[in-house]
């Protein structure tokens, strides 16, 4: 009796190229292993991705970076600065799972993969009334910090393997705090 593959699609390429780069880094993927992970002769990941490795690798980026905020939320007077709390949590810990995207997230160049979640972010702004250069700007600040902290995070973790672990660094307090320090000066565009 053989056992039916599942049919080879781009999303399933995707799925399977994060699940190499999450288990054994970025440096590790190689349209080879893929083509190995998935099955295939690593030619016929070119059907999907005609590409081949440069569309891969925006894939990547697209499937990790877009998490966009909750727009349908009431619109109360504080409850913008809930969502976006609510948002950048996720989004950190989406990053930190995939931290092997993660300098593909930051040096790529995808501009179509953070649209959405931008998008979101100055609708979010927008809807608790700031103006639209105001909202823009403050989705732009709010998503550069929470990949920029992200970034930071995991390259001093992993610098933290060899350290005294008495120097351990807080980063949920580290991220907290910094979050705050960014809602407090939006706050102050609002005004």
């Amino acid at each position: 009796m053989s056992q039916q593959r599942e049919p080879l699609t781009r999303d399933r390429i995707i799925e399977t190229a994060l699940h190499i780069v999450d288990g054994q880094g970025l440096g590790r993927l190689t349209m080879r292993r893929l083509g190995d992970a998935l099955e295939v002769e690593a030619m016929a990941i070119y059907h999907h991705l005609p590409r081949g490795k440069e569309e891969l690798l925006d894939g990547l980026v697209a499937h990790v970076a877009v998490l966009p905020a909750d727009t349908s939320a009431s619109h109360d007077a504080g409850g913008w600065r809930e969502r976006l709390r609510t948002w950048a949590g996720a989004y950190r810990t989406r990053l930190l799972e995939h931290a092997g995207v993660l300098p593909l997230v930051v040096t790529r160049r995808n501009p179509t993969a953070l649209i959405a979640t931008t998008d979101s972010l100055r609708e979010v702004l927008r809807l608790a009334g700031f103006l639209n250069g105001a909202a823009a700007a403050g989705a732009h600040t709010l998503i550069g910090y929470v990949i920029g902290h992200t970034a930071l995070e995991v390259r001093g973790r992993e610098l933290r393997r060899t350290a005294d672990p008495g120097d351990a660094v807080d980063w949920d307090h580290r991220f907290t705090a910094g979050l705050d320090v960014v809602l407090a000066g939006l706050l102050t565009t609002l005004a």
